[in-house]
């Protein structure tokens, strides 16, 4: 299958060409269209004075969201779109984001009105003074709170806390937070290491650096949202403890692998409850067990992985029924494959524990390859009488600023 990629760019204002970009604004979006009007707002009255561009970066919202940044595109340059067809997660559309622009300091907040924007210019102002790589905005220091977060919200916030400071390489009391501002040359120093996936971009990015970070903290007062839904739950915590399993182990595990890895382990549990139920429940024969406990763990593995492991892909409707039978048939191969090699093993003279952990290991990495390459793959949209294109929509069209 063939990808075209075709980025689109507005020409250059002149009379913005000799100006340097003071602070770029990330701003990752999905079904934010309503809040678009007014994070735009409220950054504009407070980078008054100051060169800045903002960036939003959308994972085609199927709300209108990159519709209601184009509006605004048009009449003013500062203010570009990145829109990303076919492929979703906030880690790496800051990282785009972050990367599209040609500014040395970088912020990136939330769309959603909650990160309050009126201390930007004081991250930036301290940044800048103290020669810092990177300034957070903290809900847990001098003048921030949590604001009416859910006990359960702080809860999951200061075990995240705790979690980090395995992995990140400073002091830092609120490194769950996804408003900051760094240096560009930080970025470049790190991010040929950024692990790229789920949420938490700020871990990703401190774990990465290979030296102690320069960071420094200003506190604010987390909002409630206003508009749209929260895309937080109980999968975004389960990525961010893979995100810290992959730097503890200098990601020799992805952590996708790592997930699917994971569920595979309950499939095995599974398995082995429906053998018993139908052995000694049923009273069916061995074979028919066998089968039919095969059958359900596969499928089991199927769902739990469509909703965890690729939920940046997930399959709906049609789709997830030639997705379940294309992994039956994957799973039955890696079956073969793993019973083959450890047998293989065991006549090699290993013991059998482990030809039979060679041979898991084995039909683990032959399943997540084909299911990466058959089941869930990554699906573009269909232009009639073309190719599968991905389209990147850097700024809006141009027309001159009022």
């Amino acid at each position: 299958m063939s990808v075209t990629t075709l980025t689109s760019f507005a020409a250059p204002d002149r009379a913005l060409t000799n100006s340097p970009i003071d602070v770029a604004v990330v701003l990752p979006t999905y079904n934010e269209g309503k809040n678009i009007p007014e994070v735009i707002a409220r950054v504009r009255s407070v980078l008054e004075g100051l060169s800045w561009e903002m960036i939003f970066v959308d994972d085609d919202s199927p709300d209108g969201t990159a519709e209601a940044v184009l509006e605004y595109a048009r009449r003013d340059r500062r203010i570009r779109l990145v829109q990303r067809v076919g492929r979703r997660g906030l880690s790496s559309a800051c990282i785009e984001g972050m990367l599209a622009t040609s500014a040395n300091y970088i912020a990136v907040m939330d769309a959603d009105q909650q990160h309050d924007e009126t201390i930007l210019p004081k991250m930036l102002a301290r940044l800048r003074e103290e020669e810092l790589d990177i300034v957070v905005g903290t809900r847990n220091a001098d003048g921030g709170s949590m604001g009416q977060f859910s006990a359960k919200r702080v809860l999951l916030s200061r075990l995240g806390r705790r979690i980090s400071k395995s992995v990140c390489h400073c002091e830092l009391s609120d490194p769950m937070s996804g408003f900051f501002l760094l240096r560009r040359g930080f970025l470049m120093d790190v991010v040929r290491r950024l692990q790229g996936e789920g949420f938490k971009i700020l871990v990703d990015l401190l774990a990465s650096a290979e030296r102690r970070v320069r960071v420094g903290e200003i506190g604010y007062r987390f909002r409630l949202r206003k508009h749209g839904e929260s895309k937080l739950d109980l999968l975004t915590a389960v990525e961010y403890l893979f995100l810290i399993v992959n730097k503890l182990t200098g990601g020799v595990v992805p952590t996708r692998f790592a997930v699917f890895a994971l569920i595979g382990a309950t499939g095995v549990v599974v398995h082995l409850a429906c053998l018993a139920a139908m052995l000694y429940g049923f009273h069916f024969g061995f074979v028919v067990s066998q089968t039919v406990a095969t059958c359900v763990a596969m499928t089991e593995n199927f769902f739990l992985n469509n909703l965890i492991t690729y939920r940046d892909q997930r399959l709906r409707g049609m789709s997830m029924v030639s997705g379940l039978m294309s992994f039956w048939l994957a799973c039955s191969f890696g079956a073969w494959a793993n019973v083959s090699f450890a047998h293989s093993l065991l006549n090699l003279g290993l013991p059998w524990y482990g030809a039979g952990l060679g041979g898991v290991v084995l039909s683990s990495v032959w399943n997540y390859s084909v299911s990466n390459l058959f089941t869930w793959k990554r699906l573009q949209p269909r232009r009639e009488g073309g190719p599968r294109e991905e389209i990147e929509i850097f700024s809006g069209e141009v027309e001159p600023l009022p």
